[in-house]
């Protein structure tokens, strides 16, 4: 194989067939190296003085202006309130495109992955980048199955915390918790403990969410069962008991691995970032998705499914007429605001609603008898579909719209919501995290601020205050 990068992109696909075996890297890189060399710079202008920044570029042609180097060379920082216009890493897991729909993992796209795979294939995915062989898939799914009890100690822990304790409080500590109990599996650069971290993490986190539950309603605490898929085991320690059989509902099973499928991962989103950036002090992966379940708990977050809930129970409450509240919702003078609907980043369509929008359907025709909040949901979703108002401004029923449905039509309490998303999410959280950890631009976060405070001043002594 050449050592020399080829002069051209023709030179570089002749090698490549000449060099099969390893073509494919070479090719990669050289169209790398490519985009580095034929990139745009941009120009800022300072103080008389004129600086080139080099423009790095994305797979899909999206581009971004280099400015590490930009208080070193001008003393300049940049301000940018809530990052919404600063790109914080390169990432390789999801790519997401919100003027078009587009939701991919490692290149596959979510409609395709949530048709065909599991959820726990999708996490071998989203974290080892490729789907795996059949033995890969087999052997990652027996650690995680294998993996599912928790340490006997740890059940204590649900007696110290109050009964009506919020259980993202509680998973989020007893997550954190899993560092003093699996001390080998800390260092943060050794790939075995890792391997070992992961495999516990996204086996535990169902049973320490079921837990949750289980004692807020005061119930024993079950063991997982390993004749079960990942889902079905979660199911089953949330609503069985040992008093009689737990029948598996197979369209349960189906949502919920949906579900979780469709938030596996979505980018640099507040938790992810999260995650990133306590990892960014070498912090374990525990520990780092324990700060993660806490930026997700956040209304504006994590929480958003929830907040549909409670939006139409306040509708149920006053009647259920569903056109004074769209009214309102129209009126520019009333604070009012229907949950559920638009999206921060997608501007057309959310792809992962048209997902699970039919597969809510599904759901409600076993339970919609007798259920105020999913007829008016349903009654809501028609007006929003033909309502010219919510056409113009693209104010589709979204993800949160529906997942929060599904959950309360599997029974699933509302708190409960939160803590579903972040078992969908685990999967993305370390892979963002593992990619951190291995990147060659890798460096302890540290964001700058712009002083707004007083000058320097004197001490004055309390008496003379």
């Amino acid at each position: 194989m050449p050592t020399t990068m080829p002069e051209t992109l023709a030179d570089g696909i002749n090698e490549c067939h000449k060099h099969a075996k390893g073509g494919s890297i070479l090719l990669r890189n050289f169209h790398n190296q490519g985009r580095r060399l034929m990139a745009d710079t941009a120009k800022l202008t300072y103080q008389g003085n004129t600086y080139e920044l080099p423009v790095i570029e994305g797979t899909f042609g999206e581009k971004a202006v280099d400015i590490g180097s930009l208080r070193k060379e001008t003393g300049l920082i940049t301000y940018d309130p809530g990052f919404m216009s600063t790109g914080s890493c390169k990432s390789s897991i999801t790519f997401l495109e919100g003027e078009k729909g587009i939701l991919l993992y490692r290149g596959i796209p979510i409609e395709q992955l949530a048709e065909k795979s599991t959820f726990i294939e999708t996490a071998y995915l989203i974290i080892y980048g490729e789907l795996p062989t059949t033995k890969q898939l087999e052997d990652f799914d027996y650690h995680i199955t294998h993996h599912s009890m928790v340490h006997e100690s740890i059940k204590s822990f649900y007696d110290g915390f109050p009964i009506n304790s919020h259980p993202m409080a509680v998973c989020s500590a007893v997550v954190g918790s899993l560092a003093t109990f699996y001390q080998n599996e800390l260092n943060v650069r050794d790939a075995r403990e890792i391997e070992i971290a992961i495999h516990r993490l996204i086996a535990k986190l169902p049973t320490i969410a079921a837990y949750s539950y289980k004692k807020s309603i005061g119930q024993a605490l079950p063991y997982p069962d390993n004749s079960l898929g990942y889902c079905a085991n979660f199911l089953k320690m949330m609503f069985g008991t040992p008093c009689e059989p737990y029948e598996i509902d197979p369209v349960a099973v189906k949502a919920l691995e949906v579900l979780l499928i469709i938030h596996a991962d979505h980018e640099q989103n507040c938790s992810t970032s999260s995650v990133r950036l306590v990892g960014s002090s070498m912090c374990n992966l525990f520990a780092s998705v324990s700060a993660a379940i806490y930026a997700l708990w956040g209304p504006l977050h994590g929480g958003a499914n929830q907040a549909v809930i409670e939006m139409l129970q306040t509708i149920a409450d006053s009647g259920g007429n569903v056109k004074t509240w769209v009214d309102k919702a129209k009126d520019h003078n009333d604070p009012f605001r229907l949950m559920g609907f638009g999206h921060r980043v997608y501007k057309n369509f959310d792809p992962r609603s048209r997902i699970i929008k039919t597969m809510a359907h599904d759901v409600f025709e076993n339970t919609i008898s007798g259920e105020p909040l999913l007829e008016i949901a349903l009654a809501l979703e028609d007006i929003a579909l033909k309502d010219d108002y919510f056409i113009e401004k693209k104010l589709y029923p979204n993800v949160d719209f529906y997942s929060g449905l599904i959950y309360k039509a599997l029974n699933i309490p509302v708190n409960m919501f939160p803590v579903m998303f972040a078992m969908g999410r685990l999967p993305g959280w370390i892979a963002q995290w593992k990619e951190l950890q291995g990147d060659s631009d890798f460096r302890i976060g540290r964001p700058r601020q712009v002083y707004t405070g007083m000058q320097a001043r004197d001490y004055i002594p309390i008496k003379d205050r």
